[in-house]
């Protein structure tokens, strides 16, 4: 069950977000009445509630924003016990200090803001002596394995335990802690009303996860990166196992460069099926992989791992195909028609992982490839291992091209004015692909329509290389056109108001 924290200065603001919630389909609400700026009036707060309650009235060592007395603090405590409310939050310490009283259900918390401690599983069986109906264990990850540590102790449990850790490195847990017997998550009202850090909005966990219908035969995928904070691959792929009515979840695993054996090894006991790839793993990936295709070989650079049914690891790189296909398209002609390319003249803006998978396709298929860069280093060190030309950044409005591919992030949201091409380098005719897909409208691409240019947006290779790692993950048929709709649905208000 999703558990929705209200924190306002104002009962009446505390009600009225309630009853919102309540006709969104919320089941349980937490009060966090340590956010009030008056010493609360619990018996109008309970009146006429609309969905079960928790009262919680958090300290300023646990973070909260109560500044009367710990006399007065308990005392609230008790009152909404002897009430009848459904639960009340009491921290470990102070948990025998106020009794079982009523039907009145007893949440016992821990919660720790700097680490996950060695010892949570000498504290956890503490707390099973407090007289608990839940346990409660919040901690701040400090690396993706504090997650992996938290999530066996709930699944382990003789006792009802919602735990997950706070900040990024623990916010799948939030998630993941469901298929693993965790009775509760927490969630906020909305985005901009975080209580906790790495906490979701009940809109995230409601729809874009489906928390409340993940079990333990719920199976897991999820996109490894560093950062993370802007990836829409779970919204691609959770909308498509929810269209097909798959019991599956695909979440965000924020790891850091050096952490990535270890993750991986940690991420063993979660039984992930299979991952996205991002920055800055494409190319240590590759070594844990037990087998890899011809791309991720020849592009030494893999964007997909899954997992076979012997349990085997495959790499792959879905960018490769996806990046020729919408090449293609580009050039009106069949999606797999990669040899439309042949002899023609492309000038490349970047030399980065994307930049190497689609260059690798381009001369593969007889394109005549030109790379600039803003790194003439990285542009010429690309174009040696691609046999090619490269051209210096200031140079690259003066060569001919029939086709422009943009690989670096300028004019990627927020930076939505600047354009890495200047327009009037762009001529009738050309094919101007932007690689970017947020905004899908890109400066470039508006200034290239201006010029009677073919566009292709970065949305359609970002689409179609989800659509094969989904088929990857799932053996299944990916439902291409629900994913494409689904991300212009999401990416409409950034295009209408960058």
């Amino acid at each position: 069950m999703i558990c929705v924290s209200i924190g306002r200065t104002r009962h009446k603001m505390v009600t009225l977000e309630h009853q919102a919630l309540a006709q969104k389909g919320a089941e349980l609400v937490e009060y966090r009445l340590d956010y009030l700026s008056h010493l609360p009036d619990l018996g109008r707060l309970l009146k006429d509630r609309p969905t079960p309650v928790v009262i919680t009235i958090r300290r300023a060592e646990d973070k909260g924003r109560w500044r009367d007395t710990e006399e007065q603090r308990q005392t609230l405590l008790r009152q909404a016990i002897v009430q009848g409310v459904e639960f009340v939050d009491l921290e470990w310490d102070i948990a025998m200090q106020i009794r079982r009283y009523g039907k009145t259900k007893r949440i016992i918390s821990y919660h720790n803001f700097s680490e996950t401690p060695e010892d949570l599983a000498d504290i956890h069986a503490r707390m099973t002596k407090l007289d608990p109906d839940i346990i409660k264990l919040a901690t701040m990850a400090n690396s993706p394995g504090d997650m992996v540590r938290m999530l066996q102790l709930v699944k382990h449990s003789s006792v009802p335990t919602a735990g997950f850790c706070m900040g990024e490195f623990g916010m799948a847990s939030r998630v993941l802690c469901g298929k693993y017997g965790s009775p509760l998550t927490y969630a906020t009202f909305n985005k901009d009303r975080e209580l906790a850090p790495g906490q979701l909005s009940f809109d995230e966990m409601q729809r874009l996860y489906r928390f409340d219908q993940i079990n333990a035969d719920t199976q897991v995928f999820g996109v490894l990166g560093d950062p993370l904070s802007h990836t829409y691959s779970p919204l691609i792929h959770n909308a498509a196992f929810q269209h097909l009515g798959m019991n599956a979840v695909y979440v965000p695993f924020r790891v850091p460069k050096d952490k990535l054996t270890a993750t991986l090894r940690d991420f063993d006991w979660l039984d992930v099926n299979g991952y996205s790839i991002t920055i800055p793993h494409k190319e240590d990936v590759i070594g844990k992989a037990d087998f890899s295709d011809e791309a991720v070989q020849t592009i030494e650079a893999a964007n997909t791992l899954w997992k076979d049914a012997g349990g085997q690891w495959h790499a792959t790189n879905t960018d490769y195909l996806a990046a020729l296909q919408t090449l293609a398209i580009g050039l009106e002609s069949e999606p797999d028609n990669h040899f439309i390319l042949a002899g023609k003249r492309v000038m490349m803006l970047g030399a980065g992982g994307v930049a190497k998978a689609i260059g690798t396709g381009v001369v593969k298929n007889g394109g005549i490839l030109m790379i600039a860069s803003r790194s003439h280093t990285r542009a010429k060190e690309l174009a040696e291992k691609l046999g090619c030309q490269h051209v210096l950044w200031e140079n690259r409005g003066a060569q001919y091209a029939d086709v422009l591919i943009n690989c670096t992030p300028v004019g990627m949201h927020p930076n939505v004015d600047d354009s890495p091409f200047a327009d009037n380098w762009l001529r009738d005719g050309m094919l101007v692909f932007d690689t970017i897909y947020n905004p899908e409208n890109t400066l470039l691409i508006k200034q290239a329509k201006q010029r009677d240019c073919r566009t292709i947006s970065g949305l359609e290779m970002f689409i179609r290389q989800a659509a094969a790692q989904f088929e990857l993950f799932t053996c299944q048929p990916a439902p291409i056109e629900h994913m494409r709709e689904t991300l212009r649905r999401e990416l409409s208000p950034v295009r209408l108001n960058p």
